[in-house]
């Protein structure tokens, strides 16, 4: 088989149709068809930007056809194979774009998406009660960094805007917190079955997610035959055997060796002080509350204490599953809980606990769960409850099970790191002066073998 490379090969397939395309691609060189796939990538975000921007026109100058339906996003949806409520996101954020260009300048150029340009705008629409309008500009270009370049997440963009909320905290509960919102809506169907669907906060889907856990994880056969069941199937046999385990009042099982519960880290500092001490020296108002910041501040003197996002320390709760959770709803959680301390050092690295057994404790468990925050690998956003932890250096050649030997890998990532052939000594582990795991990728990737860190820590 003839394997064309070239640059031309790369503007064909991307700007032709896509019939017969898998068949075109296998004629291609891997590093053509990666080329491919993120010249696509781009390609759909501009077109996204198009497509937002002419829903939005149509909005403000529409013709007799757009107007025979209840909104442009509606006729959207009716002439293409979007679902309604899609047509309508589409439409409203064209709309709130008008009123921030820099977040449409930055939208329109290609380096934001979709759901990251909506998560923003609706910040700045919708900011803390207690920030000043000078603070705006600053809080958008910060979000607007933390969703910038290719490894922007979602949980570092949602972690950014939790940490603006914080330094502007009010009495307001954030609408992933507030349990107002929560639905379940459990009906029986013409057939025979229950259709159920629900829309929880941050905490009790946590805590739904724990529990679930170890009971959806692909279970093999005794013949070694891979589970075969979809996810969607391997959580409802979850909840099945949730339920039929509450009825029977039986243990809820092992996941990731401790039992399923509610697990919240965050910095004892935090944890300890209240907002009350928040203000600069103890200024209260004639309430007794502590003054937030007025819009007649002026930046240049208003210490926003902005952390660097590069940093752990968010001054914000983190549960495994759902990310951030607010100090004040941590706080309220740990009015009755079992509080475990994990001894961090001055980079925030955990200190080392049993280093002379081979297998990772419970102990060792619980400040690893609170470094990696689940696969440490770049680009792996797998939860703790299924990860390894993997010695760095080998047991059996001297590698001590400590901190700065340890890191937690998800399945796929440690079984490549012990057996794939030809990956096994390509990628390379290292704990920095910081005692957190970086990762060299090797020079076929990245000819400068730069070190990458985490995509989890934030």
């Amino acid at each position: 088989m003839t394997i064309d490379i070239t640059d031309d090969a790369v503007t064909a397939v991307v700007n032709s149709s896509a019939v017969g395309v898998r068949g075109r691609l296998w004629r291609l060189h891997p590093s053509n068809v990666r080329e491919i796939a993120i010249t696509a990538s781009a390609e759909i975000l501009r077109l996204e930007s198009i497509r937002v921007a002419a829903v939005d026109t149509l909005t403000l100058n529409p013709d007799e056809q757009v107007l025979c339906y209840r909104g442009t996003g509606q006729w959207l949806a009716n002439h293409t194979m979007l679902q309604i409520s899609t047509g309508r996101r589409i439409a409203t954020l064209g709309k709130a774009l008008r009123s921030f260009p820099e977040i449409e300048d930055q939208f329109d150029s290609g380096e934001l998406t979709f759901e990251h340009a909506a998560l923003i705008v609706a910040f700045c629409e919708s900011p803390p009660k207690t920030m000043p309008d000078a603070a705006l500009p600053y809080c958008r270009d910060t979000l607007l960094a933390a969703a910038s370049g290719t490894e922007a997440t979602t949980v570092k963009l949602r972690y950014a805007i939790s940490v603006l909320e914080h330094m502007f905290e009010s009495d307001d509960i954030p609408p992933s917190e507030d349990t107002d919102r929560n639905e379940l809506r459990i009906s029986p169907t013409l057939n025979g079955r229950v259709s159920v669907r629900g829309d929880f906060d941050g905490v009790t889907g946590e805590m739904l997610l724990s529990a679930l856990s170890s009971l959806s994880m692909p279970t093999p056969a005794k013949d070694g035959t891979p589970d075969k069941r979809p996810a969607a199937t391997r959580n409802a046999d979850a909840m099945a055997e949730l339920i039929r385990r509450y009825l029977d009042n039986a243990a809820t099982g092992i996941d990731g060796g401790q039992r399923p519960h509610l697990n919240v880290h965050i910095n004892a500092k935090d944890l300890a002080y209240h907002r009350e001490c928040a203000g600069t020296a103890g200024a209260t108002t004639g309430d007794g509350s502590t003054p937030g910041p007025s819009d007649s501040d002026d930046l240049d003197t208003l210490d926003l204490g902005m952390p660097d996002l590069d940093k752990q320390d968010l001054d914000v709760g983190h549960m495994p599953w759902m990310g951030p959770l607010s100090v004040g709803r941590t706080r309220m959680i740990a009015c009755d809980c079992m509080l475990g301390a994990v001894l961090l050092d001055e980079n925030g690295a955990p200190l080392d606990v049993t280093p002379l057994k081979r297998l990772v404790t419970a102990a060792q468990r619980t400040p690893l769960i609170a470094r990696d925050k689940g696969c440490a690998f770049p680009g792996c956003d797998c939860v703790p409850a299924w990860t390894d932890a993997h010695h760095i250096k080998h047991w059996a050649k001297g590698g001590p099970t400590v901190m700065d030997n340890l890191v937690l890998l998800c399945r796929t990532h440690h079984t490549l790191m012990h057996r794939k052939p030809g990956f096994t000594g390509q990628w390379e582990i290292q704990v920095g002066a910081d005692h957190l795991p970086w990762f060299i990728p090797p020079p076929g990737i990245d000819p400068d073998q730069k070190p990458r860190r985490s995509t989890t820590r934030i």
